[in-house]
C-alpha cells in the first residue's frame, strides 16, 4: 500500500474517492501563456512560442493533451481578436478537443485609458470601456463561455489626482451595467490587485472592494483570487477561507511571486501556502458550504444559473521557460498540490482542534503536504489514457522542436504583444 493509500484510508476520503475526484478536476490554461510576452523592459523572443490564435488553440490543445485534465483556453479579446471575433474560433477550439473558457477584456492597453477605464473622469472614456465589456459579454455568450473575467488597472498616482469616492462609484455604475447584460450562464470574476500600475491607490485594491462591488451586482457576481496580487506577508489562504464562508470566491488565477505579481510557475515558490488554500476549499466542501473545484465554471446554458464550481484558472506568461513545458509544469504543480489536500484527515483534524492541541492539529496538514502523491497522480493518469509523466512526454515527442520550425514563418520580426 503507498502512503497516500494509507493516509487516505484513515479518514472519510477513501482511495477511489480520491482517484475519482482528481480525475474530474479542471484546470483551465491562459491564450497569453503561450506567446511571446516580456516586461516593460522588452520581451526575449522563444522560437516555438505561438504566433496566431491558432498556434495558441495548438499549445493548449497539446497541454490537455498530455494531462488530462485542461480542455479550456481562456482568451484576451484585444490579443486574440484584433481584428474582432470571429465565430469559426469555436469550430476550431472544439476540432483540437477544447473549449473556450473565461473571456477577458482588455480596458488598460489603449492610451485613452491613461487615467482609468470604468473611472476614468471623461465619460466618453468609460462609455468606450462599458461598450467594450459589453461586446466581451456578447463574445461570451457566442462561445458559451461561463466567465467574464475583469482585471482593472484603474487609479491614481498622486494624493488629489482624482476623487476617490467619486471613482468608486464609476465603477460600481459600469459593472452593474455590464452585469445586466450577462445571460443567465455567465458569473462576472472581479480581480484586485493592491498596486500596478498605479502607485498611489488602485480602484479595486483588495478582496473587500471587489467582494462589495460583486454583492452590489448580484449573485453571479464574484471575486477571482489572483495569488500573485497581494502585498507580502499577506495570507492569502484567510482570504479563500472568508470568500468561501461568504459564497464569494468565484475562482483563482494560479501563479507565484517572489517579490511583488512575478507571474512565476504556480508551486515554484511556495507551494505550502497553494496547498493551504486548496485545504481551506477541501475543508469548506467537507462542511457542505463550498463549492467544488472541479470545473473551470460552467461552460455552457445547461449547467444553469449559479455554478457548481470554481474557476481553476492559470495566469502566468513566462519570459524564460518554453512556454509549453511551462505550463504543463504549472499543471502538474496545481494536481499536485491540490490531491495532497485531498490527503489530510479532517475528522483527526477537527478532534485536535477542537482540544486545542496545536501541534496535532499542524501534523495533520504537514503530513499529508509531505505525503508522495505521484503514484496516486500515476493511477489516475493512467486510468484517463494519458502519460504518467506529462512533462517527460512532452519532451520526448518533439513537438516544442516542431513547433519552432513550422512557426518560424509566421513570426515576422517576433514583435506581436500576446
Amino acid at each position: 500500500m503507498h502512503a497516500w493509500e494509507k493516509l487516505a484510508s484513515e479518514s472519510s476520503m477513501k482511495p477511489e474517492v480520491v482517484r475519482k475526484t482528481l480525475a474530474a478536476f479542471e484546470i483551465e490554461t491562459p491564450s497569453w501563456g503561450y506567446a511571446n510576452t516580456g516586461t516593460r523592459f522588452g520581451k526575449f523572443l522563444q522560437a516555438s512560442a505561438a504566433v496566431t490564435l491558432e498556434h495558441k488553440i495548438q499549445d493548449a490543445a497539446e497541454v490537455h493533451r498530455l494531462t488530462g485534465v485542461a480542455p479550456r483556453m481562456a482568451v484576451h479579446v484585444l490579443w486574440d481578436f484584433p481584428d474582432g471575433f470571429d465565430a469559426k474560433v469555436v469550430k476550431l477550439a472544439q476540432e483540437h478537443g477544447l473549449r473556450i473558457g473565461a473571456i477577458n477584456p482588455n480596458v488598460f492597453q489603449d492610451q485613452c485609458y491613461k487615467l482609468g477605464s470604468f473611472c476614468n473622469p471623461d465619460p466618453k472614456v468609460r462609455r468606450r470601456a462599458i461598450r467594450h465589456c459589453l461586446d466581451s459579454v456578447e463574445i461570451g455568450r457566442q462561445t458559451k463561455s461561463g466567465n467574464l473575467s475583469l482585471w482593472f488597472a484603474d487609479g491614481t498616482n498622486y494624493p488629489g489626482q482624482d476623487d476617490i469616492v467619486r471613482r468608486k462609484h464609476h465603477m460600481a455604475e459600469g459593472l452593474a451595467e455590464v452585469y445586466a447584460a450577462m445571460p443567465d450562464f455567465m458569473t462576472m470574476l472581479i480581480e484586485y490587485k493592491p498596486f500596478e500600475p498605479a502607485a498611489y491607490h488602485t480602484d479595486i485594491p483588495d478582496w473587500g472592494t471587489a467582494a462589495l462591488l460583486a454583492r452590489a451586482c448580484g449573485d453571479r457576481a464574484k471575486v477571482l483570487v489572483d495569488t500573485g496580487h497581494h502585498l507580502q506577508g499577506t495570507n492569502v489562504e484567510q482570504i479563500v477561507a472568508i470568500l468561501l464562508d461568504e459564497g464569494l470566491l468565484g475562482g483563482f488565477h494560479f501563479n507565484d511571486r517572489k517579490s511583488a505579481d512575478d507571474d512565476l510557475t504556480a508551486g515554484s515558490i511556495a507551494p505550502y501556502q497553494l496547498f493551504l488554500i486548496f485545504d481551506q476549499i477541501v475543508a469548506a466542501r467537507a462542511r457542505g458550504t463550498g463549492p467544488r473545484p472541479t470545473e473551470s465554471a460552467c461552460s455552457a446554458p445547461t449547467r444553469g444559473a449559479r455554478s457548481a464550481g470554481i474557476a481553476t484558472m492559470i495566469d502566468q506568461s513566462h519570459n524564460l521557460k518554453p512556454k509549453v513545458e511551462a505550463m504543463v509544469q504549472t499543471v502538474v504543480n496545481i494536481q499536485t498540490l491540490y490531491a495532497k489536500a485531498l490527503l489530510v484527515n479532517r475528522e483527526k483534524l477537527a478532534k485536535a482542534q477542537a482540544a486545542g492541541d496545536i501541534v496535532d492539529s499542524e501534523e495533520c496538514l504537514r503530513r499529508a503536504f509531505f505525503t508522495d502523491v505521484e503514484p496516486l497522480l500515476t493511477q489516475v493518469r493512467e486510468q484517463m489514457g494519458v502519460p504518467a509523466d506529462p512533462l517527460s512526454a512532452l519532451r520526448e515527442s518533439g513537438y516544442i522542436e516542431k513547433c519552432a520550425v513550422e512557426r518560424k514563418a509566421d513570426a515576422g520580426d517576433g514583435t506581436h504583444y500576446a
